[in-house]
């Protein structure tokens, strides 16, 4: 099956389950490339059409070349907009707290406007925010008491990542890349600590590769939501704030990823902060146990529970500015990778290439 039949079937089939069985019903797989490569957006990165086209035109480069695996952090402030509206609830203020989750649908319509999809993709994504945004609003009441604790907060702030996979796909389809949003929490198992959950990795792994390797199999790029799992019994979770770098390692570990680029929009890590510090020096490559010792002591740019889970694996994670994707960024990796590519060429670089512009390579 070639890749336009594909995204020609994936306008048909929004599930991955149903996209699963269409591709095997056809007879045909695609033979899945030989390098994977997990990419993590974050909020910034994915701030309105403009920018989540630009990170699509990223995927469309790798994808030539590699199975690549997307997750996703809701559009920035969109979470911090959800947690004021649990706030309201348990102040009971609640026609404030419908008015904001309003203003969350208004937000993401205004997004998909300006994808200017064709009327047709347009309709089905509309369609889909919201069908989001009614349950969204389902547990924003417009009368009546309402419990608010920590497992409603991760109802609410669960909802950033799910409208934005809808939206970065369309955009990514839109590219023509054939694309499918994929919600973690369908795989995603966690203890039940709400606003903390730890992962189950092994039950994670399993669950999780029975929805994302079809999909790669298919030449389909999964786009999956950050923050958010689920408990067994099937309520929604988050890791904690500021985690998607940490889903972006779990997810990049369920498809045994050779690499994870974390883009954000700095071009890399710094051994300070540079709006802070003329003396700050971007490091170019770091050991896991370098670059743990920075996320540990503070340094924004990377998750702690990163770096120990990509060592399992000894897979390769970059840090990288989705603004200058002309930059390098920071290589992290294992000290045999290090003097590897060391060895190899002082100026090495991901595996796969990105483009600046729509059809070149850098």
């Amino acid at each position: 099956m070639s890749l336009e039949n594909v995204q020609e079937d994936v306008v048909g089939e929004r599930s991955p389950a149903a996209l699963h069985h269409r591709v095997h019903s056809t007879g045909g797989i695609l033979k899945q490339p030989r390098n994977v490569v997990a990419f993590k957006f974050g909020g910034s990165s994915l701030l309105g059409a403009d920018r989540m086209l630009h990170a699509a035109g990223l995927v469309r480069a790798a994808a030539q070349t590699s199975s690549v695996t997307v997750v996703v952090s809701a559009m920035k402030g969109v979470t911090d907009h959800l947690l004021s509206i649990a706030r309201a609830l348990a102040e009971g203020k609640l026609a404030h707290a419908r008015r904001e989750a309003e203003l969350i649908l208004d937000l993401h319509l205004d997004v998909l406007r300006d994808l200017h999809l064709t009327d047709n993709d347009d309709l089905r994504v509309r369609r889909e925010l919201q069908l989001l945004a009614r349950d969204l609003l389902h547990e924003v009441p417009a009368h009546g008491p309402v419990p608010a604790g920590a497992e409603l907060f991760d109802r609410l702030a669960s909802f950033g990542e799910r409208f934005s996979a809808r939206l970065f796909a369309a955009a990514l389809e839109k590219s023509a890349v054939p694309a499918v949003p994929v919600t973690s929490s369908e795989f995603v198992l966690t203890c039940d600590t709400f606003c903390d959950a730890q992962p189950h990795l092994e039950q994670t792994s399993q669950r999780g590769r029975a929805v994302l390797l079809p999909l790669l199999e298919a030449g389909v790029v999964p786009v999956v939501t950050g923050f958010i799992g689920a408990t067994p019994d099937g309520r929604i979770t988050t890791l904690g704030r500021n985690s998607s770098d940490f889903s972006g390692a779990i997810i990049a570990h369920v498809v045994d990823a050779d690499e994870l680029v974390i883009w954000t929009d700095v071009d890399g890590i710094y051994t300070a902060n540079p709006n802070e510090s003329a003396e700050a020096r971007l490091l170019h490559e770091l050991s896991y146990d370098e670059a743990h010792a920075l996320a540990s002591s503070g340094a924004k740019v990377l998750h702690a529970k990163v770096l120990p889970l990509a060592a399992e694996t000894e897979m390769v994670v970059w840090v990288r500015n989705t603004f200058n994707p002309q930059a390098r960024g920071t290589r992290i990796g294992s000290p045999r990778s290090l003097r590897d590519s060391r060895n190899a060429s002082h100026d090495s670089v991901p595996v796969f290439s990105i483009s600046s512009r729509e059809g070149g390579a850098a």
